[in-house]
């Protein structure tokens, strides 16, 4: 390898220097699939917590429109174990009552912490009310009314 192909190999590799870096508001989250073992099952859960539709199939996937711009895409997949993930959701305030009406509904518990040692309990982080509880696949989803305030 000749030393100016090693050079610029070192340089594609560094991080970009903060006058190359793009303001954070030009990037946004469009989609981001959710693997499932049976996509229906999973993407009517959360859509009848949320209060949301599910969208027709596209290909292989079963969109979830979250209503800013972003969906869950469930992706099913059978053959082999789902690893579980973790999405959180900023929900309307007046909302997150029926949300945790819902979950009680069809026997899904909730708990007040990521850890679950406060089942059947809200969090009141940052001001707001939040909650954590599992989807059919064990992902750990996360309703909250007001965002993380990060340092």
């Amino acid at each position: 390898m000749s030393h100016d192909h090693q050079r610029a190999q070192q340089q594609a590799h560094r991080p970009a220097s903060p006058a190359t870096v793009r303001p954070p508001a030009t990037v946004q989250l469009n989609h981001t699939a959710v693997y499932a073992s049976d996509r229906h099952l999973s993407a009517e859960f959360i859509a009848a917590i949320l209060g949301l539709e599910v969208g027709a199939p596209f290909g292989p996937f079963l969109p979830v429109d979250l209503g800013n711009g972003v969906t869950l895409d469930y992706y099913e997949k059978r053959d082999e174990p789902i690893q579980s993930q973790h999405y959180a959701f900023l929900v309307p305030d007046e909302e997150f009552d029926t949300m945790i009406a819902r979950l009680e509904a069809v026997g899904v518990t909730y708990y007040a912490d990521p850890r679950r040692t406060e089942p059947g309990r809200i969090n009141h982080l940052f001001g707001g009310r939040g909650a954590y509880f599992d989807d059919p696949d064990g992902h750990n989803m996360e309703i909250m009314t007001r965002p993380y305030i990060r340092p």
